[in-house]
């Protein structure tokens, strides 16, 4: 089978905004309130996928400029025509080796994207290399661990419940959690980091309005989802239909570990 973390997984911008998307953009608002970045800032967003930090960024925080950096050039192609800024500019690139001159920016941030680096720590010493001293950079994931993105947790707890789920996020991304990122933090060269949480919830109005983003393809578990045989896909939508019920709307939550520090100058 194909790896679900693949290119294959995520190749459509369009497809993971209706999976995805909408939540990140309700946990982006709550992430930047507590952020608490200075107005006329210079920006640099790592990983902006289909824009959901950008667009809270460019509403919310009154950037002087975004530089958005991104690998995918399926994610480039959805956000650079649907999000038109005159303050923003979208590059194709790695967390791991930003191409972006030492010293040269006010804030960096990351929304939803850390997990899926190799290079956690060589990307979070990149991330303080473009800061000017004093810079802020901050960051979000989901907890995975704790079964934090309850819709994703109920897609794997009922694949693996019929036998055939793979490595999860939970077991992919083990050090999403408190203690796990503040490691990160220090051994990457962010001393004074700090941790919370942020959570909201995601609701679906039925649960075949639940079940169709896992049809599209892109993400992990929509890509596990469609290289399944129809049969066994088919098995996989029962059994969550009988996890989460089918007679009303499906509301689960989804929380996130936000981290903020200031860069050594």
């Amino acid at each position: 089978m194909d790896n679900p973390a693949g290119a294959a997984a995520w190749n459509s911008g369009e497809s993971y905004d209706l999976y995805m998307g909408r939540w990140s953009r309700l946990v982006a608002a709550r992430f930047l309130a507590w952020l608490g970045p200075p107005r006329g800032a210079s920006w640099l967003e790592v990983g902006c996928g289909t824009g959901a930090l950008s667009r809270t960024i460019l509403t919310e925080a009154d950037p002087a400029s975004l530089l958005c950096v991104e690998p995918s050039e399926g994610f480039l192609a959805h956000v650079r025509t649907t999000l038109r800024d005159p303050r923003v500019r979208f590059e194709r690139g790695s967390a791991e080796a930003l191409p972006i001159d030492s010293a040269s920016l006010d804030v960096v941030a990351s929304g939803l994207v850390l997990n899926f680096v190799p290079d956690r720590e060589r990307a979070l010493r990149e991330m303080q290399r473009v800061l000017r001293p004093g810079g802020l950079v901050g960051f979000y994931v989901w907890d995975y661990p704790n079964g934090g993105m309850g819709f994703i947790d109920a897609f794997w707890k009922a694949a693996a419940a019929i036998g055939i789920a793979e490595a999860a996020e939970a077991q992919r991304f083990p050090f999403c959690t408190r203690d796990g990122l503040l490691d990160l933090c220090h051994a990457s060269g962010l001393r004074a980091a700090v941790c919370t949480q942020v959570e909201v919830l995601t609701e679906f109005p039925s649960f075949e309005a639940f079940w169709h983003p896992f049809t599209l393809g892109t993400g992990p578990a929509p890509a596990f989802c469609m290289n399944l045989p129809e049969e066994r896909r088919a098995i996989l939508k029962a059994r969550l239909a009988r996890d989460l019920g089918t007679d009303g709307a499906i509301r689960l939550p989804a929380r996130a570990w936000a981290v903020k520090a200031a860069a050594v100058g």
